[in-house]
C-alpha cells in the first residue's frame, strides 16, 4: 500500500476534569484524545488508514462549550495514512473460505475477496476444512498470498476499504 504523509485539521474536545492549570498536562491531553480520536476514526475516503501521527504542529485557542464545560481545541497535525491503489501487490493471509472465494486480510484492511474466477488453475475443495488447491499449491485458512489489487471501493457504513484481489500476474500466489 501507498504511505502518505497527510497535514490534517482536527477539533479535539476535551472534559473540564482532564483540563490542569499547567500547559503541559493540557498538551498531553490534548494529544492523548487526538489520538484516541484518530483510533476511532480508523479510516477516510480521501486519506485511507490512519496509520501514526508524526507531529502537533499547532494548539489553537479552546473554545468553551456552554452548556458542558467542554473545551474544543482546533489542531493542526501531520499524519501518516495508508491507502489501497489499483494494481498494487500485497501480501496478506487467508481468513475465510467459500465455494465462490477467498477472503484475506492484509494490514489493516480487512476485507479483500479473491474470486475463484481470478483463481482458474485453483479448485474448490469442499469439507471440514474447505481449500482451493493446484498441482503446486493449496490456499488454506492463514496461508500467506501475494496478490493484486484489481479494485477498491469505500464503504462509509464500515470505515473500510473493500477490495477485489487477483493472482493472476508474475510471482502471484501462496508464499
Amino acid at each position: 500500500m501507498v504511505f502518505l504523509k497527510v497535514e490534517m485539521s482536527w477539533n479535539v474536545l476535551i472534559s473540564p476534569s482532564d483540563l490542569s492549570p499547567q500547559g503541559l498536562l493540557l498538551r498531553k491531553a490534548v494529544i492523548v484524545r487526538l489520538l484516541e480520536d484518530i483510533a476511532n476514526r480508523k479510516a477516510s475516503k480521501d486519506h485511507g488508514y490512519y496509520i501514526a501521527v508524526s507531529e502537533l504542529k499547532a494548539i489553537s485557542e479552546g473554545k468553551v462549550r456552554e452548556l458542558t464545560g467542554d473545551v474544543l481545541f482546533p489542531v493542526t497535525f501531520t499524519c501518516i495514512t495508508q491507502k489501497p491503489m489499483k494494481g498494487e501487490v500485497l501480501v496478506g493471509s487467508v481468513d475465510k473460505i467459500l465455494k465462490h472465494g477467498v477472503f484475506l486480510k492484509s494490514g489493516p484492511i480487512e476485507s479483500i475477496f479473491l474470486s475463484e474466477k481470478t483463481m482458474s488453475d485453483y479448485k474448490y475443495i469442499g469439507g471440514e476444512n474447505p481449500m482451493f488447491m493446484n498441482d503446486h499449491s493449496k490456499l488454506e485458512k492463514e496461508t500467506v498470498v501475494r496478490f493484486k489489487v484489481m479494485g477498491f471501493r469505500w464503504m462509509e457504513a464500515d470505515r473500510q476499504f473493500q477490495l477485489l484481489a487477483t493472482l493472476a500476474g508474475d510471482y502471484l500466489g501462496p508464499l
